[in-house]
């Protein structure tokens, strides 16, 4: 890799992280945009280090705040960005010290911030030199206890409050790296089948017994390592939100809705267990909608894909009803944090009250389009009451039609298991 490609990548990377933390946007949406300047060899490096400075960025900002006098503002902020980067990789990855340190200076080039070159060399050398005592004053100092967590405090208060035995094994895996899960293709075969296949690759996998189609990788793989992918034989897909199909018991010849349906695992797994239901997945986001057919045309599936939004069913539903329906509503994701840790820095506090009045409305209106002995299963992938238990509670005290089928269910996030998940099966009675 030579210098110009490294310090790029090192610019790329405090780009898309002030991107995040300055624009708002969400890392996976920033990263598909700057995609195009990231060459192959060098994308993985580039995710590692910043799905990692977000996972971690209470302990870096610590370590920057302690080590200037001033902070980076104005045109200079992107230059903060970058200490987060050259700090994680120091701290975070096994690229040498003098390597991290070299090439995340030689990125203020590229960032046309010249001037301040020596200010992030000396920043980055003086963190080499106080490392040890550094790091112990973060773990030691009372009041970085929150900051410990790597958490916003509104965050933690809410999950102390919901899971006050639990909060802290929550926490704790959240700032894990993610395990990877595989979707067995039942009708291609088993999941022993594909374990051997995995196998045969070296790929070493566990199963989990509750779900016949999971499997759980030992370690991460590029997609293109897993046998016959591209032909639909797998599909990546979380164990938590493997439950959603089995739950809803599609039946061939049904009628079924999969709505906020993008990016189309759902959708595929309802097909996969039904392959003659007559299913229609909608979503709101045009770009995501893309993902459902690149999805459906792996699989070599088949489903009727709709640009659609929630509050509005009467727009694009055409007067349809269902037999059954998948509302994987839209949530604050504070279940899936360790897959996506820019949530936490996203999020605010009152997003919560505004998701929930979203979420209710989404689920009123499509209530009406169940039929009669239907079957609605409720989604999220949050772990706040809010937008689950109390969510369901009140939409049965409002709908009289609606019957609770079993028990709720709320997933945690654990760790070498499956993300934080709610689901709630309703049944329509009248």
């Amino acid at each position: 890799m030579n210098n110009r490609s490294h310090q790029n990548i090192r610019a790329i990377c405090a780009k898309a992280i002030f991107n995040v933390l300055e624009e708002g946007q969400s890392l996976s949406a920033t990263l598909i945009t700057l995609n195009y300047k990231i060459a192959d060899k060098d994308k993985a490096l580039v995710q590692e280090i910043c799905f990692g400075v977000m996972r971690v960025l209470p302990e870096l900002n610590f370590y920057i705040h302690t080590l200037m006098s001033k902070v980076l503002t104005g045109k200079n902020r992107i230059l903060h960005y970058l200490l987060l980067v050259g700090i994680y990789q120091i701290l975070y990855t096994r690229i040498p010290e003098h390597a991290a340190v070299g090439e995340t200076v030689n990125a203020v080039n590229t960032l046309k911030k010249t001037q301040l070159k020596g200010v992030i060399n000396g920043v980055l050398r003086e963190f080499l030199r106080q490392q040890i005592s550094l790091q112990q004053k973060f773990t030691q100092d009372s009041k970085q206890q929150n900051q410990q967590s790597l958490h916003p405090n509104w965050l933690l208060t809410r999950l102390k409050q919901a899971y006050p035995q639990q909060w802290q094994a929550i926490v704790n895996a959240n700032n894990q790296k993610p395990p990877m899960w595989l979707r067995v293709n039942l009708n291609r075969y088993t999941v022993t089948e594909y374990q051997q296949l995995l196998a045969e690759q070296q790929i070493e996998s566990d199963t989990f017994a509750e779900l016949p189609s999971a499997l759980r990788l030992l370690s991460p793989v590029n997609v293109t390592k897993l046998p016959y992918f591209d032909n639909g034989a797998v599909t990546v897909q979380d164990l938590s939100a493997q439950y959603a199909a089995y739950l809803l018991a599609p039946q061939n010849g049904e009628h079924i809705l999969d709505m906020c349906a993008a990016p189309g695992g759902k959708t595929t797994h309802i097909l996969e267990v039904a392959p003659k239901a007559q299913v229609l997945a909608v979503d709101i986001d045009p770009s995501r909608v893309k993902r459902i057919h690149e999805n459906l045309t792996r699989l070599n599936l088949h489903a009727k894909v709709k640009i659609g939004d929630g509050l509005t069913p009467e727009q694009w539903c055409e007067g349809q009803q269902f037999d059954r329906i998948l509302l994987d509503a839209p949530c604050s994701a504070t279940g899936v944090i360790r897959r996506h840790p820019d949530i936490k820095w996203l999020r605010r506090d009152n997003d919560i009250a505004q998701l929930t009045e979203l979420q209710h409305a989404i689920l009123t209106n499509i209530w009406s389009y169940l039929k009669i002995g239907g079957t609605l299963v409720y989604a999220t992938c949050s772990i706040l009451p809010d937008e689950n238990k109390l969510q369901i509670e009140r939409f049965l005290q409002e709908n009289t039609s609606a019957k609770l089928q079993g028990e709720l269910k709320q997933f945690l996030p654990i760790e070498n298991g499956g993300d934080g998940f709610f689901y709630a099966v309703l049944k329509k009675h009248s």
